[in-house]
């Protein structure tokens, strides 16, 4: 076993997490639960390095199943809890419309990107210290009952506020990275 090897974690099945399990906390399986996956790597494993930041920064693709069926819109963050000055933006993507089921390339075309920690519009890969053990990414697709109305430009913390109490479902994908 190698070094990425033991860094990945445990194989579970491609790329799936379902439920929303906090930072330290395992995915959870919920009987209809919002499932998210990438085709790109599974949950709990290294991210390919052509999704990083100075890897070739690629959109990861993303597929997801379940959405119930009261959904007005989805709403993705991916964040790294494990960055040095605090939670660390990566991608804020609103106002995907409800029959989306992946993003591949590029967001959907009338969705809107929001500003990650770079300070930049879109994805922006990983990037965690040289030396730093493997951050954890948590990409999560909320599922609500409203149109959020966020515009280009929304940051993690306008996510968070504008879903309070409007949750329908949750699907989480934890990423890891290293440098």
């Amino acid at each position: 076993m190698t070094g990425a090897d033991r860094a990945a974690g445990p194989q579970g099945a491609r790329g799936t997490s379902r439920g929303d399990p906090t930072i330290d906390e395992p995915p959870r399986a919920l009987s209809d639960g919002l499932e998210l996956r990438s085709p790109a790597f599974n949950d709990g494993t290294l991210i390919p390095s052509r999704y990083s930041h100075q890897g070739g920064n690629q959109i990861p693709p993303l597929q997801w199943t379940h959405v119930p069926e009261d959904t007005e819109e989805l709403v993705l963050l991916c964040e790294d809890p494990d960055a040095p000055g605090g939670t660390f933006t990566h991608w804020v993507v609103a106002a995907i419309p409800p029959d989306v089921t992946e993003i591949e390339d590029a967001a959907p075309g009338s969705a809107v990107q929001g500003r990650n920690g770079f300070g930049d519009l879109g994805w922006g890969g990983p990037q965690p210290p040289v030396g730093d053990g493997a951050h954890r990414y948590y990409f999560r697709l909320y599922a609500v009952d409203r149109p959020l109305g966020l515009g280009e430009g929304a940051t993690a913390g306008d996510v968070h506020a504008a879903v309070a109490d409007h949750v329908l479902a949750t699907g989480t994908l934890v990423g890891l990275f290293a440098r």
